[in-house]
């Protein structure tokens, strides 16, 4: 659980912030999994947004509070909570009803939530390469300066190693780009895992049961985002594509990952460039 301690924030305001806050970004894919959590809960929460596409997250404010530099951030009653999983974790123990993490369940939930994040990257990757598919770096040289100049680098008082995977992670973008062999790495791995999704819910209408859970959440923001870079899931995992309909169809599930026609706009021109250029996600993976 990444409950930071009082040494590793520097933006003291948030100590003394009561109630539950929670700072997030409309497109980042952990915040609309929080989103939909709290939707879930009916926890009521004040919102910071953090904009990603300005870097607000890199600047010192925001490391102050997040050195990691990452949405989403909860501080409930002036302690401050980071990792979309481990806010997910606490929430549910301390507002147990309705209940999003089965009975019995929890060592298995936790485990397939690990699994699940092991694989942020990879989403990251297929993102930039199809959805938002910027005509440069992801994030200038300043940027990625001011994140390794500012916040304390430390979590639970020792030097953290997550900022250091990240700011490679974005190096590595700005050199290479978004290339097609990790494009298609990642791409397989997901493949692998819808797969076996895809089997799940040949025995059960959602991921641990008869109900939604915070699988079925975290599951349904991957398999949006995989969706709008054209990845075919109706075609290789109609279970999984039938799944995700139910829960869209859901307000507290669509409205997190509803997009502004302006958005709408740039996915289809980005999408239309690839087609032409024979250059698709199906096409690049080998689906």
């Amino acid at each position: 659980m990444v409950q930071l301690i009082d040494g590793d924030i520097r933006t003291r305001e948030v100590l003394g912030w009561k109630g539950v806050h929670v700072l997030h970004y409309a497109g980042s894919s952990c915040s609309q999994k929080l989103r939909i959590f709290l939707n879930l809960k009916g926890i009521l929460w004040e919102s910071h947004l953090v904009d990603l596409h300005a870097n607000a997250n890199f600047t010192p404010w925001f490391l102050g509070i997040n050195p990691r530099g990452l949405v989403p951030v909860l501080v409930h009653d002036g302690v401050v909570h980071i990792e979309s999983n481990d806010i997910i974790t606490y929430l549910e123990n301390t507002f147990p009803t309705p209940k999003l993490i089965p009975a019995g369940h929890e060592n298995e939930v936790a485990a397939l939530l690990r699994h699940e994040d092991d694989l942020h990257l990879d989403l990251r990757t297929l993102s930039f390469r199809f959805v938002f598919a910027p005509p440069g770096p992801p994030k200038s040289a300043a940027a990625l300066e001011s994140y390794a100049a500012n916040g304390s680098g430390m979590v639970h008082g020792a030097r953290d190693a997550e900022k250091a995977v990240q700011i490679e992670f974005w190096q590595r973008a700005a050199r290479e780009g978004f290339t097609d062999a990790a494009a298609r790495a990642s791409a397989q791995k997901f493949r692998k895992e819808l797969e076996a999704l895809d089997q799940r819910l040949a025995r059960h209408p959602y991921l641990t049961g008869d109900a939604p859970s915070v699988l079925d959440i975290a599951w349904f923001i991957y398999a949006n985002r995989l969706s709008l870079a054209g990845y075919p899931i109706a075609r290789l995992h109609p279970r999984v594509s039938a799944w995700f309909g139910k829960l869209a169809a859901r307000p507290e599930f669509a409205k997190e990952v509803a997009m502004p026609p302006e958005a709408i706009a740039r996915v289809a021109s980005a999408r239309e460039a690839q087609l032409q250029a024979g250059k698709t996600l199906e096409m690049v993976a080998g689906f």
